[in-house]
């Protein structure tokens, strides 16, 4: 083993007991592939000393490859197999199921937008592609979906159902669960909540899903689990706000000053000044594709009653932070979901010890249920602001039901560990 782990980390000892099939958009430098595959190509250091998972990459799906691509010169130096199309990734060449493990990361490249800003990233058909094969084959393996399932709610629905009435594990969602707090607040199950806020940023979809996701994750704990068909964490209806329209609503009560000032006093990145004007101010980068002026409030009515709000204050903050008005005793609890930059990108490395666990188990961390009802907020809430902030009804959210963990699974202690 490297006495440098750091700087020259070993190289797999040994081949990987199973075998990986990689599905990507694109494979570049701080790509999502990149950051989570690579870790299954090069390992990454734990507590425990230097670990190389026992799924390695049998074969890398790229469906656009540009000069930046890295697969090429990483299937000539690891010797995994470069496939022309998503059957052939999982059969190996030989016309049936032939690895242990799939990973479906539809996550940057060229892609257009729809009239809701959603980009149209090909996961519900990368998915029905794998489905294809599973059923061909008679049989299936453990499926893991970076971020949302799909951009579109009934495909997400779509996909859990195949899953559950195929019988195979799905497991998908973003890694701000599953990232470092600041402090580290683990609510008990069966925490009881007024109401909660998450302070966020970043183009409207794809920052989205990941404030949506620190949301759930937090909210979730309200319930204590119940068994069979789990507790009822649906939501009744979503709005969408924007502009001045955002600020307003803080002054008809329909989120909380206070709780945004304990969500800001946790983070990093925290401009001075007035949050108004901020992001009154703040210059969106033309590499946004769906160009949105902010601030904007996802505002979502929780079936139990539970009042939330998620919003993007681009100027003001550059970070996640949630605050939740607790009921007994009555106080504040607030944290930052602390996201180690680029080009480590640490918070990935902490969704694929997660990935790695569940490939080896089939036992998902946390409930594909999780991410089916973050992804339906969002796309209700893109809904509502084409449709000028128009408050939907949720029926097809109301029903979701799901246990949350005994353990949320958060990264514990200092990413950045000293040499012993």
């Amino acid at each position: 083993m490297s006495s440098f782990p750091r700087s020259r980390p070993p190289k797999r000892p040994r081949p990987a007991e199973k075998k990986l099939a990689v599905l990507t958009t694109i494979y570049h430098y701080l790509s999502h592939a990149y950051h989570i595959a690579g870790r299954f190509l090069d390992g990454y250091l734990r507590d425990d000393g230097y670990h190389f998972p026992s799924f390695g990459v049998a074969s890398l799906y790229v469906e656009q490859v540009r000069k930046n691509d890295l697969s090429r010169e990483l299937a000539q130096e690891h010797g995994f197999r470069l496939s022309p199309t998503i059957e052939d990734a999982l059969t190996l060449g030989t016309g049936k199921l032939a690895v242990d493990g799939v990973l479906l990361i539809a996550e940057h490249g060229d892609y257009p937008y729809n009239a809701k800003g959603q980009k149209l990233y090909p996961r519900y058909d990368y998915f029905r592609q794998i489905v294809a094969v599973f059923e061909k084959s008679g049989r299936s393996v453990p499926v893991f979906c970076d971020k949302h399932l799909s951009y579109d709610r009934r495909q997400a629905a779509e996909m859990v159902m195949t899953a559950r009435q195929m019988g195979f594990p799905l497991m998908a969602g973003s890694s701000l669960p599953v990232t470092w707090r600041r402090p580290e607040l683990e609510l008990p199950l069966g925490t009881g909540m007024k109401e909660a806020l998450v302070a966020s940023r970043g183009e409207l979809e794809i920052y989205g899903i990941h404030a949506l996701e620190a949301l759930q994750c937090m909210v979730e704990r309200r319930f204590r689990p119940v068994g069979k068909d789990g507790a009822a964490q649906g939501v009744r209806a979503v709005t969408c706000l924007q502009g001045d329209a955002v600020w307003q609503a803080a002054e008809e009560g329909r989120w909380s000053w206070e709780l945004l000032e304990h969500a800001l006093g946790r983070s990093l990145s925290r401009n001075a000044g007035d949050v108004r004007a901020n992001c009154r101010r703040f210059a969106r980068p033309t590499t946004w594709g769906n160009f949105v002026p902010g601030p904007i409030a996802f505002l979502i009515e929780y079936l139990d009653g539970l009042q939330a709000a998620v919003l993007q204050l681009d100027g003001h903050v550059a970070d996640e932070t949630f605050a939740a008005r607790l009921a007994q005793p009555p106080q504040i609890a607030s944290c930052l979901f602390y996201l180690p930059p680029p080009p480590g990108a640490a918070f990935l490395e902490a969704l694929t010890r997660h990935i790695e666990r569940f490939l080896e188990t089939g036992q998902p961390p946390y409930p594909v249920e999780r991410t089916l009802l973050t992804g339906g907020i969002l796309d209700y809430a893109l809904e509502s602001r084409v449709r000028r902030s128009a408050r939907l009804e949720t029926p097809d959210l109301r029903d979701i039901r799901y246990d949350p963990p005994a353990d949320s699974g958060f990264m514990r202690g200092d990413y950045a560990r000293p040499v012993q």
